[in-house]
């Protein structure tokens, strides 16, 4: 039976990004080493670190002034390292979700954290609207898709101040104006590549400002000057993310995902909509179209476990919802096919028909 991967994180990749990988692993550019073990300053390694940031430059449109950097921790450490290197009094955030929240709370150790909006009360079932960023603050940060709730903020902003994102789980699904922001991280385990190896990306005259003294490994500016060789980064993780860039390339860039993401959508909301048994759980003009949240509709409550032992009988994979939202979650990233959606939708019409 086919199976049909729709993990929340780490998350589904391109076959052919697997199995170049894979290849790479045994015997690395004929060298007769094993990718994972040979040095990250190996004369064939550059080269990869060099093509993955030329790719990032070039898919995301990065204008000069930035740098790419490939990193270890995940977003959680960049929740520290963001307000280290740009918080020097206040900071703003938009609380959307359990991920803004932890970031807010590591901003708390270096001053005043200013918290725009929230969509708590809700249980994170929308993204605010119409509010206001202190003029002395020094960054707005936000995070752009929330993978618990099912929404996502899917536009570039326009603020007065310094502009961060936490990008995780939509980089490289929709094009970005990056001239708008200050850093951009992202964790690369949902649309980049295996678990492992952060990117950020990274406006160079923005860093120095901070009126503290950095650690070495949590100051950008090491990172930077050193090309992320400043230590061993992770060596597979960050091959892995070039063959997934080559991949976004030959499909046809941010603009081919970006049609993708929204066809895959419109295939599940369409039938969450149009189905008696189920309900989408984000606010229709916030939905997210990477993590795709519904719940049984409230007179087919005693039917959850009920649908989701049938779906994975039907080999979908990873479609249990967040403890925190319950119900179902399938998450769209890049490498997910319409055959994959298509097939989810398919199952929950088998369901709906035997009931």
């Amino acid at each position: 039976m086919k199976k049909y991967n729709f993990n929340a994180g780490p998350s589904m990749l391109p076959r052919e990004v697997i199995e170049a990988t894979a290849k790479q692993c045994l015997d690395f550019n004929g060298s007769g080493l094993s990718l994972m073990e040979i040095s990250h300053r190996a004369k064939d390694f550059q080269p990869v670190v060099d093509e993955a940031v030329a790719l990032v430059k070039e898919l995301l449109q990065v204008p000069e002034g930035y740098s790419v950097i490939f990193l270890g921790g995940g977003a959680s450490l960049e929740f520290c390292m963001i307000p280290y290197n740009f918080l020097i009094k206040k900071a703003a955030y938009l609380n959307t979700g359990v991920w803004a929240k932890k970031a807010m709370k590591e901003a708390k150790l270096f001053g005043e954290v200013v918290e725009v909006a929230s969509s708590a009360d809700s249980n994170y079932t929308f993204i605010p609207k119409d509010w206001t960023v202190p003029a002395d603050a020094d960054y707005l940060h936000i995070t752009t898709n929330n993978t618990i709730y099912g929404t996502e903020l899917r536009k570039d902003l326009d603020v007065p101040v310094r502009l961060i994102a936490d990008m995780s789980s939509d980089i490289f699904s929709r094009p970005i104006d990056v001239a708008k922001y200050d850093a951009i991280y992202a964790g690369a385990q949902k649309n980049l590549a295996m678990a492992g190896v952060t990117i950020v990306i990274v406006k160079d005259d923005a860093l120095g400002k901070a009126p503290r003294e950095i650690p070495t490994m949590l100051d950008y500016r090491t990172h930077v000057s050193k090309g992320s060789m400043f230590n061993t980064p992770p060596v597979v993780p960050i091959y892995c993310a070039l063959e997934n860039l080559r991949w976004i390339k030959k499909q046809g860039g941010v603009e081919a995902m970006d049609k993708l993401a929204h066809q895959r959508a419109e295939i599940v909301y369409g039938e969450i909509d149009r189905n008696k048994m189920f309900v989408g759980t984000a606010q229709e003009a916030d939905r997210s179209l990477m993590n795709i949240c519904f719940v049984m509709a409230p007179e087919y409550k005693e039917l959850e476990k009920d649908f989701l032992d049938f779906a994975v009988s039907k080999g979908m994979v990873g479609v249990k919802g967040h403890r925190d939202v319950g119900g179902f979650r399938a998450s769209c990233y890049n490498a997910q096919t319409i055959e994959g959606v298509n097939a989810l939708v398919a199952c929950m019409k088998e369901f709906e028909a035997n009931h």
